[in-house]
This record gives C-alpha cells, structure tokens and sequence, in this order.
C-alpha cells in the first residue's frame, strides 16, 4: 500500500535546492507511483531505488547499498527526502556510504556503530553546509548569537546555507523555534549545491569525523527563513540560543 503523498510548500528556502528535482517526484509520487518509481523516473543519483522489501533479511542497509548501488527506499517522507538528497549531493552521499561500507567492513555491524558511522549518521539525517564570511563562521563557532543575528545580521546576504540532513528537512515541514541543524562550515567562495556537493565529498574523511566537528545552529534563527525572527526577542531564548558549555 503506497502512503499518501504529503503537500510541500516549496517556496520555503530550504527546499529551495530540491525544487527542480523534488516537484516532479512529489507529483509522480502524489499521482499514485511508489516513492522508489517517483524517484528512479528522474533520477540522477549513482544509485538505484527499490523497495524496502528486496532488502534481505539480516542484510546491512549501509553495506547493501554500497555493493548493490540500490537504496531499499518505503513509501513515507523520511525516505522520500533521502532519495531527493542522494539526487541533488550524489558525490556527499555516495562518500558517506563508502566511509559507512569501510568501517563495517573492518568492524562488522555490532551492538554500537562506533565513532566513525555515529558521525556519518548524525551528518547524514541532520547536517547542513555554511558557507560564509570568517566574521560569520566565527560566531557561529563561539555561539555568540547576539552577533551572530544582530551584529553581523547583513553578512547573511553574502551566505549560502544547504540543508543535508534528510530527517532536519522532515521536521522542517512543520516549523518549530528549536530545529538545530549540525554544520559544517565551507568557504564562502561557494555559491551552488553542485558546488557544495563536490566540495563536501573533498572533505567528508573519518578523521576529521570522528571528533564530531559541526557547529549547532537553529536554522529558523537565519535571517529570511522565518518571519519570526525578525523580532529581535526571538533570540533571548537560551534554552534554543545556548551558550558555549563554560
């Protein structure tokens, strides 16, 4: 039985680049098709989607993935978003698989993933990429929010912002203050999600992972993404806008 299609508001900024690929899905997807057949119809990832089903049974999800270049995909939003992201970063999301495939091929499944597939995973579902000004960077590192959103609020106008992490996408379609997103800061030079893509697969290394090395950042807090934060009290909100832990 294929779940309902759910409605997306696409103007939002953070669907804005999966519009040219997720409109269509979403409509083919809405028309009746599974969300494996709405995705493969355009698909321009380096994988194949198939029903959740022709996983094995005891098979690795990670691990099948990366030897059979198939994504066992059901039909409900949080796999519909993967599919989208593995479209729109095909070169991120196939580097996160391979670094998933490596540590259990060295470490098998077990009880616990284990520093390297816990980062993977945390990125995966929730992470986004910030390229901007240092000044920016900066305050975002040291959680100053007053500048942050204040200070340096018109330096946002010379920042992209993508959202990677399909489950942060998932919770987006029903706004809420406390959405924190786990980024990842990029040069500001980078101005495109193919960009984007090409220079997070650069980067994505177990290494540099496995310290868990992204930024918190409530992404309803960025200017233009949330009428509410125009309202300079939005921000006066520690239990959204922490402080770095002393």
């Amino acid at each position: 039985m294929v779940i309902q299609a759910p409605e997306i508001d696409w103007s939002s900024p953070w669907w804005t680049p999966l519009y040219a690929l997720g409109q269509p899905a979403l409509s083919r997807w809405a028309a009746g098709q599974s969300v494996a057949d709405a995705l493969n119809a355009s698909n321009a990832a380096p994988v194949h989607f198939i029903p959740q089903h022709a996983l094995p049974e005891g098979s690795a999800y990670e691990q099948f993935i990366f030897e059979r270049r198939s994504v066992p995909t059901r039909d409900n939003l949080h796999d519909f978003l993967n599919g989208l992201i593995w479209q729109r970063y095909p070169q991120a999301k196939r580097r996160l698989n391979c670094l998933q495939a490596a540590e259990i091929a060295r470490n098998g499944v077990g009880a616990t993933r284990g520093p390297v597939r816990d980062a993977v995973t945390v990125f995966d579902e929730n992470g986004a990429l910030l390229a901007g000004p240092d000044e920016l960077i900066d305050a975002l590192r040291e959680r100053r929010w007053s500048d942050l959103f204040g200070t340096l609020r018109p330096l946002w106008r010379q920042s992209r912002l993508w959202v990677f992490g399909h489950a942060a996408l998932e919770k987006l379609m029903s706004p809420y203050k406390s959405i924190t997103a786990h980024v990842v800061p990029a040069p500001a030079t980078l101005q495109t999600a193919e960009q984007a893509d090409a220079w997070l697969a650069e980067w994505l290394d177990a290494g540099r992972l496995v310290p868990k090395p992204f930024l918190p950042l409530p992404i309803l807090g960025v200017p233009g993404w949330w009428a509410e934060n125009e309202e300079g009290a939005f921000y006066d909100d520690p239990a959204v806008f922490r402080p770095l832990p002393s």
